[in-house]
């Protein structure tokens, strides 16, 4: 078959009558009384963490939570207070350790990932996370009882005692918080958010880091769907490229999986959880993909879906149904399993409130669990500045407990090239600078980048590709080179395609007119961490107060990552392109035919539904992870520790020209058999001379009703490219020897990845 080819602010007073404080003094003495019957935490221990509530409260004194008011809530889409009946359901109250607390368990993990330290591996369990690196339970007490006191109804405490889990109307929010909860209409969608940021009293300042959300915006699947198609040859570029498709069999050759999976390395006894916001459309879809790629051989195998119950509490967790991310689970199970195909695939969903994200609950109580999956794979994201600093915090802080307890967690970097505050690609051009996942740039989660194959731009497919295809699908011959993945005219690869000599300019490539499409902000993301704390001084653009994560002592010294002391993303990349302009993207099957489904049983591959993104990659890396705590017998963690020392071992101080990507051309001398990663530095050589064509950059242009421009260099023309001067050309971000922005470390070698573990 040949058609496959194809925090803090001054203080404030507020007025409130003394008869108010009086009534809640004496509720608040009732509920610290009551506290010491019914807890919310486990029980009353021995004082081993520092007490930070250390004076009476007092509501006349606040302190504002900057950074947590979403963009959009602004009089332009105003429409009014919600009536104060309406219900917040399971907001979350997001606490903080002392500082010293924090370094602590920081330093703990470093040497739960140090090899030479007696405390390798020695993961932490529920009991010891929360005594010895909890907040006080006289803290949490205090919290718990002064929510109770506004009426507030408050379902239980994490077993961390990080995040307390309450629920009240708007009109208690506003008591309790000083913020209301507006009606606003945004781009023709109905939406509630609060208009300002929280106040909580001085006295909480301590030990309260915020309202995780007081909104109801959707996070971003990461993932796109190509243009449907019908006929032969495969092919959903706009250019009229010829593309041929990916599915499991060309995923195992191009990766070098084959030599694992024929020594029974295959994720037998292994569990992989992605985490959704919503159940599967069908079940049978992942099955026919199992069948149909020769995956259903592997009779270990197996599909469930589940909706974890938090560890004490009451349950927040219910069945989410079918949703409008139901493609998103079903790629992501798919692929789950084509990496790992003896891997039990576990779909963990909670049904999302007007305030808390489902899958944020789902992740949350499989961290909480006591024996929490050792693979966990997410791929949802909102740029840092939009997400807010408690949301940005909450993600570390599941994140951070995971890994001490030896989790490994895959998070999508993002699909919108270096501007994920763009994450709205109707937008076409970024308008708000540089910026990154906010779910995905947490030092305790793999980045998960995007790559596409450059055998197309060269003309070179069928040195890679077979024009037939084996009986379950697949024809890559073998590996192609890697660019990143770039559909955008920002990419230098595609204006050379197409003849112009730059991307910005009046006569550059974003400002041509032939392929309007190319417009776009649709790629492979990364970039610094620039805005997990503090607050933009615009909203959706990092600055003002922002700053990023500090950068993880595995991620320091590798040659090409910059010394910017932050968290850069990504870690690691595959390939991830939706076909638009080179002509590849996956397979999968989904047969919702009302949400960009396809009939899958019955049908050929090539009538089913195709997508691209780094939705994709997050849980191809979960089931790689899979394959290597199978071959080592144990769970391992954070797996960047192992990444970046290997590539620190294989790139050295000046990279590895024997493991260049770019090395796969035809006339190039291939990719070296050790080598463990593909470095993607998108450097080409030909008759005008070594040139770099990888970028992740985007195309930009100001806002309509401002000329201020953020990261944008643009002499001339409405569009320009993001880049790190608006006075001259300096592109976010190109590829580079070793790590880099756009790809991070490159791409894997499977099987010599998991041999060297």
């Amino acid at each position: 078959m040949n058609d496959l080819r194809s925090v803090r602010k001054r203080v404030r007073k507020t007025t409130t009558s003394s008869a108010t404080i009086s009534a809640r003094s004496g509720l608040l003495a009732l509920s610290l009384a009551l506290a010491g019957l019914v807890g919310f935490a486990p029980a009353v221990r021995a004082q081993a963490v520092r007490q930070l509530v250390t004076q009476p409260i007092d509501e006349r004194q606040s302190v504002e939570l900057e950074g947590n008011t979403r963009p959009e809530a602004n009089a332009d889409n105003d429409r009014g207070p919600v009536a104060d009946t309406l219900v917040l359901d399971h907001m979350e109250l997001l606490l903080q350790r002392p500082p010293e607390t924090e370094t602590a368990l920081t330093e703990l993990i470093d040497r739960l990932y140090d090899t030479q330290s007696p405390d390798f591996h020695q993961w932490l369990d529920n009991q010891r996370l929360r005594e010895e690196f909890g907040p006080a339970q006289s803290d949490v007490d205090t919290v718990t009882s002064w929510l109770s006191s506004h009426g507030m109804t408050v379902h239980g405490v994490h077993l961390s005692g990080m995040v307390v889990d309450f629920s009240g109307t708007a009109a208690q929010v506003r008591d309790t918080f000083h913020t209301e909860i507006h009606s606003l209409e945004v781009k023709g969608a109905a939406r509630i958010a609060n208009m300002s940021n929280p106040r909580i009293p001085l006295a909480l300042a301590g030990v309260v880091k915020g309202v995780v959300s007081l909104n109801d915006f959707p996070a971003h699947p990461q993932y796109t769907a190509a243009p449907q198609y019908t006929t032969a040859p495969y092919s959903t570029s706009i250019l009229d490229l010829p593309g041929y498709a990916l599915v499991p069999g060309d995923l195992w050759t191009i990766y070098n999986f084959n030599p694992l999976l024929k020594a029974g390395i295959t994720g037998k006894g292994q569990k992989v959880v992605v985490v959704e916001d919503t159940n599967m459309y069908n079940t049978a879809d992942w099955t026919t993909f199992r069948k149909y790629f020769g995956l259903s051989g592997y009779t270990a195998g197996s599909l469930t879906q589940v909706h974890p119950a938090p560890g004490s509490g009451t349950n927040n967790c219910s069945n989410p149904g079918v949703t409008g991310d139901a493609g998103e689970a079903t790629l992501d199970v798919e692929w789950a399993s084509a990496a790992a195909p003896d891997a039990a695939i576990e779909l963990a969903s909670c049904k999302g409130t007007n305030t808390t994200y489902g899958f944020l609950l789902a992740a949350q109580n499989l961290v909480d669990a006591s024996e929490p999956p050792a693979i966990v794979s997410m791929s949802y994201g909102e740029c840092e500045a939009v997400l807010g600093a408690t949301a940005n915090s909450t993600f570390n802080t599941a994140f951070k407990n995971g890994t001490a307890k030896g989790m490994s967690f895959f998070v999508s970097s993002g699909d919108q090239l270096t501007g994920v505050c763009s994450g709205d690609l109707s937008e076409k051009a970024v308008t708000g600078g540089v910026s990154v996942n906010g779910m995905a740039s947490t030092p305790y989660n793999v980045a998960a980048g995007g790559t596409d194959f450059a055998d197309a731009a060269e003309e070179s497919q069928t040195t890679y590709w077979s024009d037939s295809n084996s009986s379950t699908y697949e024809s890559a011959k073998k590996y192609p080179p890697e660019v990143p993945w770039n559909n955008s005219c920002a990419s230098p690869l595609v204006a050379h395609f197409l003849g112009y000599s730059t991307t910005y300019g009046s006569e550059g490539s974003c400002n041509g007119t032939k392929y309007p499409k190319l417009l776009n902000n649709s790629g492979g993301s990364g970039g610094p961490s620039s805005c997990a704390t503090g607050a933009p001084a615009k909203g959706g653009v990092s600055g003002g107060t922002c700053k990023g994560w500090p950068k993880p002592s595995w991620q320091q010294s590798l040659v090409g990552n910059p010394a910017d002391k932050v968290r850069d993303l990504p870690d690691v990349s595959l390939f991830a392109s939706t076909g638009m302009v080179w002509g590849h993207a996956y397979i999968y099957c989904y047969s919702n035919l009302a949400d960009q489904g396809a009939t899958c049983s019955g049908e050929p591959p090539v009538k089913w539904s195709a997508a691209g993104g780094t939705s994709f990659v997050a849980p191809i890396l979960a089931g790689i992870q899979a394959l290597v705590n199978q071959k080592k017998g144990a769970k391992q963690g954070n797996p960047n520790a192992v990444y970046y020392a290997l590539a620190k071992t294989e790139y050295g101080t000046k990279g590895s020209s024997t493991c260049n990507s770019s090395n796969a051309r035809p006339t190039g001398p291939g990719v070296g058999a050790s080598c463990i990663f593909n470095d993607i530095t998108g450097v080409f050589s030909g008759s005008t001379g070594t040139v770099d064509f990888g970028s992740n950059d985007a195309p930009c242009t100001n806002v309509a009703d401002s000329t201020v421009l953020h990261n944008c260099y643009r002499p001339s023309g409405t569009n320009g490219v993001l880049s790190t001067s608006n006075s001259s050309f300096d592109p976010a971000y190109p590829t580079t020897t070793g790590w880099d922005f756009a790809t991070g470390i490159g791409s894997i070698n499977v099987t010599n990845l998991v041999n060297h573990w």
